[in-house]
């Protein structure tokens, strides 16, 4: 009888395991911020996996030669030469794995820091709201992604207005999914939007190049503790492919993936971006794709 129970519970441990195992076929790469020649057809494609193009950047501020701040009215700050509304629907049309994101913020604008500033929630969200519906229906986006890193605002302030964009944007069926792309330093703020408005988010990008350096254990336990903070989110391992810092393709990454998929954990891969992995024959999106297809 003994043996029977300790069977039962054993097959009911391994069953609670299987069905709360999150390794996932995505891979998302950004596209579009350092080079007006790229082209989505230069990025290696596997059928096997889901694959997400994230524009880089829309901002809201204005586009002249003195960028301000225009509460919430986004403009496209992505190169377009190859990445307009005609190239990305064709795109789509023959690649069936393939949807398109637009990051939304950013580091930087011109010379200067790509701040979230708004002058009110009510206004900053409608302003957002109706500028995003039109890009996101122009270029055929499929989502967005969150990606501000300098504030003039509260934690609590970008938690309502980013949680209420994404809502709306939703409940119109604009867009059919978000992605936040957090790092250690800006944890407040995105953990602030992700309490309140984490069941509306789809995907944790969560910058893991913004470490200084990491080694395959450090990596692993980073990826452990974020996945403890966004309890509940897919949360995606990332590297940058043009050098910077967190654990690069060559010191490990694929190893620390591997032993996280092997522990059902991998939520997918994203790249930091392609042009910087151009030079490259992009051979870590293909090792990245066969690895999440495997």
């Amino acid at each position: 009888m003994e043996f029977y129970r300790i069977l039962s519970a054993t097959l009911l441990s391994l069953l609670f395991l299987t069905c709360n195992a999150s390794n996932s076929k995505l891979f998302r790469e950004y596209i579009g911020a350092e080079s007006n020649s790229m082209k989505l057809s230069d990025v290696p494609i596997n059928s096997k996996v889901e694959f997400h193009f994230i524009l880089a950047f829309a901002i809201d501020y204005t586009d002249d030669n003195h960028p301000s701040p225009t509460n919430g009215k986004f403009n496209v700050f992505w190169e377009t030469n190859h990445l307009g509304p005609g190239q990305i629907g064709s795109f789509k049309g023959s690649n069936s794995n393939v949807k398109i994101a637009v990051s939304l913020g950013g580091d930087s604008v011109g010379s200067g820091k790509a701040f979230f500033a708004p002058k009110s929630k009510t206004s900053w969200v409608q302003n957002g709201v109706s500028s995003l519906t039109y890009m996101i229906n122009k270029y055929h986006i499929d989502g967005i992604d969150i990606d501000y890193e300098h504030f003039k605002a509260s934690p609590e302030m970008f938690a309502e207005c980013i949680g209420q964009l994404i809502t709306i944007l939703k409940k119109s069926g604009t867009i059919s999914f978000a992605s936040i792309a957090p790092y250690e330093e800006i944890n407040s703020h995105y953990l602030a939007l992700w309490r309140k408005y984490g069941h509306v988010i789809d995907y944790v990008n969560f910058q893991f190049y913004a470490y200084h350096k990491l080694s395959v254990s450090h990596f692993i336990s980073n990826f452990k503790k974020q996945a403890s903070n966004y309890e509940g989110g897919q949360l995606l391992a990332s590297f940058e492919s043009g050098g910077g810092g967190g654990l690069k393709p060559a010191n490990g990454f694929f190893e620390a993936c591997n032993e996280l998929k092997d522990q059902g954990k991998l939520g997918g891969i994203f790249i930091w971006c392609a042009e910087e992995s151009k030079n490259k024959g992009f051979q870590y999106e293909k090792k990245s794709q066969d690895l999440l297809a495997a």
